[in-house]
């Protein structure tokens, strides 16, 4: 929310224009999609397993230091590109139209200890559905962080730096746990909830997998290389989820990305919801390296408007995107990674401090949001 609209100048018409105009921009990449893009989701796919083979084979020996560092990098690169590039790409069904049933949102599981179809509904369905809204969106905030100034301060919001850096160490148990809407969960007669149970159990049973194969099974293969091939893979999943977790930082948190209240979406209309997702979202500027590492995150913008498209393509849509944000005179909130990580982690810590100045209510007041 911010006390000064940056879409106030556009009218309701121009809105849906808008709309119409972003409507063709994912048309005509549908009506695109073809071998080539079927082509690069199998190959990455092969190049991650054989990877994550490889790398396991070298931790065999990781006893040896140059085998440790070789494995252990190995092994981080192909979780994240597991989690990135594929595993969430692959439950946004931006690969269901190939009807392959191996690479498909149905049928999927990842290296990852929230079980995907529980991760679809809150990703998906409600982060995707709720960009930024407050109360509604558990992507914002993770539910343990102040994210705008008109929310009340709290003192305990002081050590929301803190939960933010812990979060981010272990990100995938984070992910699990707003999964799980753990916060609202835990009074006692929610927790007797058959659904709840049923859900929990299945975090329960996603975890144990985890912790079995990278902490028992893959370590016990190595034999006297037990405990380094142990702190290679509490290694890997440390870098993998402190990259995840800056990425989506990076587009979601940076100054300039606005937040919104729940009555600002009452009513809205196709051209508001993708002017929501513009205007909550911000994307990182790299080489093609950098935005394949991201899993194309890195093109937050044009994830958010268009979920559902091959991740490959967001490159070629970003420039039409960018286009018709000069077009509407809209801001385009993009940057390097470590300014983008900057902002957001600046804008943690001055959230985590109460206002300087108390806002004044005007009798415009409930206008005064960024949602049209």
């Amino acid at each position: 929310m911010t006390a000064i609209d940056p879409t106030a100048h556009l009218t309701a018409e121009q809105i849906e224009e808008l709309g119409r105009e972003l409507d063709a921009i994912r048309d005509e990449v549908i009506a695109d999609r073809g071998e080539k893009d079927a082509a690069y989701i199998r190959k990455v796919i092969s190049a991650q397993r054989k990877l994550e083979l490889v790398s396991r084979g070298v931790l065999l020996f990781s006893i040896f230091p140059p085998a440790w560092l070789l494995g252990t990098a190995g092994l981080s690169v192909a979780k994240i590109m597991d989690n990135m590039e594929i595993g969430h790409n692959v439950l946004h069904g931006q690969w269901d139209w190939m009807r392959d049933p191996k690479i498909h949102s149905t049928t999927w599981e990842w290296d990852h200890v929230s079980p995907s179809e529980q991760w679809k509904h809150s990703h998906n369905e409600l982060h995707h559905t709720y960009t930024n809204v407050i109360g509604k969106d558990n992507d914002l905030g993770y539910g343990i962080m102040r994210v705008d100034e008109d929310q009340k301060w709290h003192p305990i919001h002081l050590g929301q730096p803190l939960w933010n850096f812990i979060n981010a160490c272990f990100f995938e148990y984070g992910i699990a746990a707003y999964d799980l809407e753990l916060g609202k969960n835990l009074h006692k007669r929610r927790r007797k909830n058959p659904e709840f149970r049923a859900r929990a159990k299945a975090v329960g049973r996603k975890i144990r997998k985890q912790v079995l194969k990278d902490y028992v099974i893959h370590p016990l293969l190595s034999g006297p290389s037990f405990l380094p091939t142990l702190a290679a893979t509490f290694t890997a999943n440390l870098v993998r989820n402190i990259w995840s977790h800056s990425v989506i930082m990076c587009g979601h948190f940076p100054e300039g990305v606005q937040v919104f209240e729940r009555r600002s979406i009452k009513g809205e209309t196709r051209g508001q919801w993708y002017l929501r997702q513009m205007m909550g979202s911000a994307n990182i500027s790299g080489s093609k390296a950098m935005h394949f590492m991201t899993g194309n995150l890195s093109h937050q913008i044009e994830h958010h408007l268009f979920p559902d498209l091959p991740s490959n393509r967001y490159a070629e849509v970003a420039v039409k995107v960018r286009a018709l944000f000069e077009k509407y005179e809209l801001e385009y909130v993009t940057g390097p990674l470590p300014k983008q990580v900057f902002s957001a982690w600046r804008k943690v810590f001055r959230l985590s401090l109460p206002n300087k100045k108390p806002k004044v209510n005007t009798p415009d007041r409930e206008q005064e949001l960024v949602a049209a």
